[in-house]
């Protein structure tokens, strides 16, 4: 890359990704360990072939059938109504977010997080030559809501994501602290739910507070709870003002027609695939449980996920339990390490596979 005339910010950089490596227990990305049932692959078929049919024209460029039952999914889920105008969608939330930088963000602009948090974020904002900032989350991996409201006064941010469930800590955040930033600033504050159906009883969505606060952002993704990430489908609520600008930075016919078709098919097995969200969400539990009777940390997780810890030297570890088998993430603060819920098999293998490398290392 060093003969090519590349942005400077873009030498040396490695692309963006998690090992990808064939072995028998992967979780290490987060995703949903059950495929797509037998009924939902023979639909989702009989959809495509009929949009296989049309591929000699140009997809609805917007989406209008897959926002209204987007729309739907929301309401039932969430219990809030949205109009179709106030949803978008995209090529997995992160296109919605490159999209949300696209045009909130720019040279001269800032974006402002709170670290620990999703390392794509400052990609997007290198991608858009957006400054990108961060404030330190507390010990238990919460934001402090006088902490954070210093950072926004501090650097006038654009764009502010917080993501809630956080990646890769699993932390939700209160809403008190999302309105609060929002009232902070005059720029647009991004929630990223991406694990928002795995949260627990009683920890509320940020749609909630859309009809109030007109620069809020909601984004989600079909990737996680519905067992769809090889079809890369990501949606934002938000105003339609939002929406509309971000239909101005999008480009044309960026959903392609089979996408949309097997999104549209997902979104009519919702309540089957929310049952495997319930027996997730109980293995995650289950699963923190364990790892602390080993006389480990576990971070309260509202998502698929569970961050762990701490080790001195973590890379061991991680290498360890790849030589047992199971791949997980090395990710998040120094000591931690981050293993996605997976089938019960698939748990059962990464307790023995750790409690074999603990009692190797004491």
């Amino acid at each position: 890359m060093t003969e090519l005339p590349i942005r400077d910010e873009l030498r040396g950089v490695e692309p963006y990704g998690a090992p990808q490596l064939d072995v028998p227990v992967c979780l290490n990305v987060n995703e949903n360990p059950f495929p797509p049932s037998e009924q939902l692959i023979a639909d989702a078929a009989r959809a495509v072939a009929h949009a296989v049919r049309g591929l000699n024209r140009y997809p609805d460029r917007e989406a209008t059938t897959l926002r209204e039952r987007l729309a739907g999914y929301l309401e039932r889920e969430s219990g809030v109504t949205l109009d179709v105008s106030e949803v978008w969608a995209a090529n997995g939330s992160n296109e919605v977010m490159l999209q949300i930088l696209q045009a909130f963000g720019g040279p001269g602009r800032t974006a402002l997080s709170f670290a620990p948090t999703y390392s794509m974020y400052p990609e997007y904002a290198r991608d858009t030559s957006t400054a990108w900032v961060t404030a330190r989350r507390d010990d238990d991996f919460g934001i402090d809501e006088d902490t954070a409201l210093k950072a926004v006064a501090e650097h006038q941010p654009t764009v502010v994501f917080v993501a809630s469930p956080n990646n890769p800590t699993g932390t939700a955040v209160p809403l008190g602290l999302v309105s609060a930033l929002h009232d902070a600033t005059d720029g647009v504050v991004v929630v990223d739910e991406a694990y928002a159906e795995f949260r627990r009883d009683g920890v509320p969505s940020a749609l909630s507070l859309l009809a109030t606060h007109p620069r809020l952002i909601v984004t989600r993704t079909m990737s996680k709870a519905f067992a769809f990430a090889g079809a890369r489908l990501g949606y934002a609520a938000a105003s339609r003002q939002i929406v509309d600008v971000l239909r101005v930075v999008r480009l044309p016919y960026h959903l392609s027609a089979v996408t949309q078709a097997v999104a549209v098919v997902a979104l009519e097995h919702a309540a089957e695939l929310q049952e495997r969200v319930a027996q997730l969400r109980d293995e995650r539990d289950a699963l923190a449980s364990w790892l602390r009777e080993q006389g480990l940390r576990a971070a309260e997780s509202d998502a698929n996920f569970v961050l762990f810890g701490r080790f001195e030297d973590r890379h061991a570890v991680w290498q360890a339990l790849l030589d047992h088998g199971v791949l997980i993430r090395e990710t998040g603060p120094d000591g931690w390490l981050r293993v996605s819920v997976g089938t019960p098999e698939e748990t059962t293998a990464f307790k023995v596979a750790l409690a074999d490398v603990l009692k190797e290392q004491r």
